[in-house]
């Protein structure tokens, strides 16, 4: 095991490759990735948060540790309706894997059941790790596989995974997330576009663990994709401060889930309206949800913010304030099915 997650809430299938990959500038990474480079052959070098953009991490973290105690409870309800005390849960690394610890916690308590929990990698564009997936499979049966993650965007991971599980018969491509404003999961927390407090840091809510990585020269025929471990940062750890938040504010009965009127706007169509409003030929440079815009500010070259309002520092404040820093402009927008857009720059010479 490497990282700092306890070895009894998940097992990691995952290659070291700490030292092995030099991180990049987050503007010579951009370059390249619009040049044609994929984005899972880099390391980004990771955001040092200010004192300021700490202060809205905590303040979002004891705001909706609760919401997100809720969306555990309802997700999890749903898997166990399911699967029951079989269930194996598959986190997608690196952000469904603190969702995963919780989601084996609550289960833990409430029904009384030590599930199994496993994080793997799937990268857009170059599809599941087929290695981590035959070590599963040597071990459970289809059936029992559940995908974790914390939240959709536009719904691209939840159509690799698709895609992915046309090679698996018997495993659902069921994505349980606990925010799911695309309405793309098969199981969720709520359809709300809330913030889930482990967006908005990078390694240091996650294990002191990189984004996955994979490139032919470093992970070779039989490994796990990459991952490298921050050991530097370890005094800047807030996975456990994270995962206790939330588990604290678990309870045994939170209700049914309730019945909800879709919007007006599929997720697809708000992003290709998007796209058309702000001149984007390229659907990868738009990433909305509160998650997907976070990551905007934290690892990509932002060009433009979009919030469904300039005064609602309860959800977006983190946003406000590393917007501020970078010097990103803010820009109110109807959104329909989200509280906020990230827009990437398009390079001019890629």
């Amino acid at each position: 095991m490497f990282g700092t997650y306890k070895p009894q809430d998940v097992e990691i299938l995952l290659k070291d490759i700490t030292g092995l990959v030099e991180p990049l500038p987050t503007a010579e990474r951009e370059k390249r990735i619009q040049s044609g480079v994929h984005y899972s052959e880099m390391l980004p070098i990771e955001y040092e948060p200010s004192p300021a953009y700490l202060e809205a991490y905590h303040d979002g973290l004891a705001r909706y540790a609760p919401m997100t105690a809720r969306a555990v409870a309802a997700v999890s309800r749903q898997t166990w309706r399911d699967k029951g005390p079989e269930a194996v849960l598959v986190s997608l690394a690196r952000a469904g894997t603190s969702i995963g610890v919780l989601r084996k916690r609550y289960i833990a308590r409430f029904y009384h059941a030590d599930v199994k929990h496993y994080t793997i990698s799937i990268i857009r564009g170059k599809g599941i790790d087929r290695n981590a997936m035959a070590y599963l499979l040597a071990r459970h049966r289809p059936e029992q596989l559940q995908f974790v993650d914390g939240w959709t965007g536009k719904g691209a991971i939840q159509r690799e995974l698709s895609r992915a599980m046309e090679d698996y018969p018997g495993v659902s491509a069921g994505l349980a997330g606990l925010s799911d404003p695309a309405r793309l999961a098969e199981k969720w927390g709520t359809h709300d576009d809330f913030l889930i407090a482990s967006s908005c840091l990078n390694s240091t809510v996650s294990g002191l663990l990189s984004r996955t990585f994979y490139r032919k020269d470093i992970i070779g025929d039989h490994d796990f994709h990459g991952a490298a471990f921050y050991k530097g940062l370890l005094d800047q750890d807030l996975t456990y401060q994270f995962i206790d938040a939330v588990a604290a504010h678990f309870q045994p009965e939170d209700g049914e889930e309730g019945e909800e009127t879709p919007p007006a706007l599929s997720a697809l169509e708000e992003v290709d309206g998007l796209c058309q409003a702000f001149s984007i030929a390229d659907r990868n440079l738009v990433k909305p949800s509160i998650g997907e815009a976070t990551r905007v500010l934290l690892r990509r070259m932002p060009w433009k913010m979009l919030v469904h309002s300039m005064e609602d520092e309860e959800h977006l404040g983190h946003i406000y304030q590393l917007a501020k820093e970078k010097g990103v402009p803010l820009v109110e927008y109807p959104l329909v099915n989200y509280r906020a857009c990230g827009l990437i720059q398009q390079l001019a010479d890629n």
